[in-house]
């Protein structure tokens, strides 16, 4: 039975062309970090549930930019996450192309009694872990342990955090997986740190979507989807973002990596969006330090004054 389309509530400025697509992609090859902060590349940490589909956005994305379709992150469904490894994925513009300003970061699937904890979340948010560093339950990661990063800078910092969820399965989410998310949102609000939802598997949930992922902003299912979504995880309808990864496909599909593309333009925003309240704060506390300079300054001229005067006092007229 095919789902009812309806005029889009949000109106994405798309028009599925093969000139737009050029124009977005380039847009991402050409994207800096905000000067001024010393942040060589934009971080983005994927969380989201085993079987979501974290490290098929990442490969779907590396597809675009490769030319061809890849499969670099091991990618797949299974009882338990596949991904055992921190990873900091570098993006490069085709073949052994020039890396681009961003690193798109894979972390353990979420799991009801497995999976990332919050204080390695934390950790994660907070450019302790490195690259490559291997999960182990038995022994989690500490201040102590020999990988950990001791005084990460703001590059190695989170700067956007990109929840993936399947939305297929929206409706049979565990309760404590959500829990989890929330305990994790949390962290990230004390940080200041932007969300976003992509919305995997949106061709599951209506068929038109299935033949023609153009008709993304009119479909009525995942209009619903976006709207759940957005009430479950208190964030605002723009954040939740609806993409399709390839999974099935051996050959690149304009619309499919138009889609992909938008997601992740949006996500860089939400980046300069953190830089942006960043640099303000250094340059506040820039400001107030020189503030106290000054006045340091006019309290010791004050404290000259007085002992000149006293050393050498001015004598009236007799």
């Amino acid at each position: 039975m095919k789902r009812k389309l309806t005029m889009p509530r949000i109106r994405e400025n798309i028009d599925w062309s093969p000139i737009f697509q050029e124009k977005i992609k380039d847009k991402v090859v050409n994207y800096k970090p905000l000067p001024g902060l010393n942040v060589k590349q934009a971080r983005i940490l994927l969380v989201g549930q085993v079987g979501a589909g974290k490290s098929s956005y990442f490969n779907t994305i590396n597809s675009i930019f490769r030319g061809r379709v890849s499969a670099q992150a091991n990618a797949g469904t299974a009882e338990h996450s596949l991904t055992t490894s921190y990873r900091m994925y570098q993006l490069r513009d085709g073949y052994a192309g020039k890396p681009l300003h961003l690193r798109l970061c894979d972390s353990r699937g979420l799991e009801q009694d497995q999976g990332l904890d919050d204080q390695e979340v934390g950790y994660l948010l907070d450019g302790h872990v490195p690259d490559q560093y291997k999960f182990n339950p038995a022994l989690p990661l500490s201040p102590e342990s020999k990988e950990f990063v001791k005084n990460p800078t703001l590059s190695d910092q989170i700067h956007c955090v990109a929840f993936v969820m399947d939305a297929s399965s929206i409706d049979v989410l565990q309760q404590k997986v959500m829990e989890r998310i929330k305990a994790m949102q949390t962290r990230m609000n004390q940080r200041d740190i932007p969300q976003v939802v992509l919305l995997t598997n949106i061709d599951r949930i209506c068929e038109e979507t299935s033949d023609d992922v153009s008709k993304v902003f009119f479909s009525a299912a995942v209009q619903q989807c976006v709207d759940k979504v957005a009430m479950m995880m208190g964030l605002p309808r723009t954040h939740i973002l609806p993409v399709r990864n390839y999974y099935s496909e051996t050959e690149l599909e304009q619309n499919i990596n138009i889609l992909s593309l938008v997601s992740l333009t949006r996500i860089l925003s939400f980046v300069d969006d953190f830089l942006y309240n960043k640099l303000d704060e250094i340059e506040s506390k820039s400001l107030k330090r020189n503030m106290m300079d000054v006045k340091s300054v006019l309290v010791l001229f004050f404290v000259l004054y007085l002992l000149i005067a006293w050393v050498f006092p001015i004598h009236g007229r007799h």
